[in-house]
């Protein structure tokens, strides 16, 4: 990601200082990719089931009851606070926007990115249960963030007179709980089908249709097709299916490519994101709601964990050192871009955009590249 902010910045002074007509050329063609719709159709389905694959289910559920709290109400409640505080600010330095656009900022850059977390998580050493609670939180709540998203978007477009709460909620449980219900069913199906070959090659086929087919299936049930794909990540990179449906040498061969697309589309993501930075659009007012932004996000995770500890002591049973750890290790990426960049053109749009990237920015370079010695000071003990 430095690297292809590096080439971005390059890239720009050659075509607007220099004029330089193939770097013009190559901007048009960044500015071209639909960044929201390689991400969202086509990339997220497999990084989210290879990031859930290799992850401890059985660890998951013992931690079911705070991940949920965390992923599900963490989400709602930071995503009010970064709304309520984003509107403040931008009273405070006379640019105002829309209480209702504010929300939906928080909601986008609420989730934490599990593909970034995932990576960072596996060269820190910490506490396992943490572990599993942060890895937990990332892989769910950027479900229900893109469920929250899409409820406060159709909000935004049908107006304020259309809104009906309880239409609303109907959408939110829709979205998510059928999303789960529908992962569940996927990944009972596949171990099914791994179960009954013995054949490494189809089995691999197996898996790559669960994740193709159940993401276009979950678009066209109107369910949440992220969640779903956790969750049938989760159980076919069980410990039942894999002692039960998989020999050694479909595990090993498994195990191998979901780790090579994981690493691939890792790569080929943060690449992009770097890049887009050559195409946005940039004014003085921006770069001061993008720096307000971080510390927008990172007071109000705070205080939505100070909150749900308080609420939730003994399910929860963080130490504040723990909780200032999951505030720090919760990582921004190119999930909250996708998001901001498919929203359609307003005049808030462009600000979204920008103080999207800006956070992102901070968060895998600033804290993603600090996350171990903060590890270190603060869950020692």
């Amino acid at each position: 990601m430095v690297l292809s902010n590096i080439a971005s910045i390059l890239l720009w002074i050659l075509a607007h200082v220099f004029f330089i007509r193939h770097a013009l050329f190559i901007e048009l063609i960044i500015e071209k990719i639909d960044f929201s719709k390689v991400l969202m159709d086509i990339m997220l389905c497999f990084m989210l089931y290879a990031g859930a694959f290799h992850t401890n289910f059985e660890a998951i559920k013992k931690e079911k009851k705070s991940i949920a709290i965390l992923s599900v109400l963490g989400t709602f409640i930071s995503t009010f606070l970064i709304g309520g505080l984003l509107y403040g600010f931008t009273i405070l330095i006379n640019y105002p926007i829309d209480f209702i656009i504010c929300l939906l900022f928080g909601s986008l850059i609420s989730p934490t990115d599990p593909i970034a977390v995932l990576g960072i998580l596996n060269n820190t050493r910490v506490d396992d249960r943490l572990k599993t609670n942060i890895v937990g939180e990332s892989l769910f709540n950027d479900g229900v963030g893109i469920v929250i998203f899409t409820t406060i978007l159709a909000v935004i477009q049908t107006g304020s007179s259309e809104f009906s709460l309880s239409h609303t909620l109907i959408f939110f449980l829709q979205e998510a709980i059928g999303g789960i219900i529908f992962g569940v069913v996927l990944g009972y199906l596949a171990f099914k089908l791994l179960k009954s070959i013995d054949h490494y090659q189809t089995e691999l086929l197996i898996t790559i249709s669960v994740v193709m087919g159940g993401y276009v299936m979950a678009s066209l049930l109107h369910i949440s097709g992220p969640l779903a794909m956790v969750v049938a990540g989760l159980i076919t990179g069980g410990d039942q299916v894999r002692r039960e449906a998989m020999s050694n040498i479909t595990e090993t061969y498994l195990d191998k490519f979901w780790e090579m697309v994981d690493e691939l589309l890792n790569a080929l993501l943060f690449l992009l994101i770097g890049l887009r930075i050559s195409v946005l659009e940039y004014k003085p007012e921006y770069l001061l709601l993008g720096l307000a932004a971080i510390v927008i996000v990172l007071l109000s995770r705070y205080f939505s964990f100070i909150s749900l500890s308080m609420l939730f002591k003994k399910k929860l049973n963080l130490t504040h050192k723990h909780q200032l750890f999951m505030v720090w290790s919760g990582l921004k990426g190119g999930l909250s871009f996708a998001m901001a960049l498919s929203v359609s053109a307003m005049p808030e749009k462009q600000p979204i955009v920008f103080m999207t990237y800006i956070v992102v920015l901070f968060s895998i370079l600033v804290q993603g590249l600090s996350i171990q010695k903060v590890a270190e000071k603060l869950t020692k003990g």
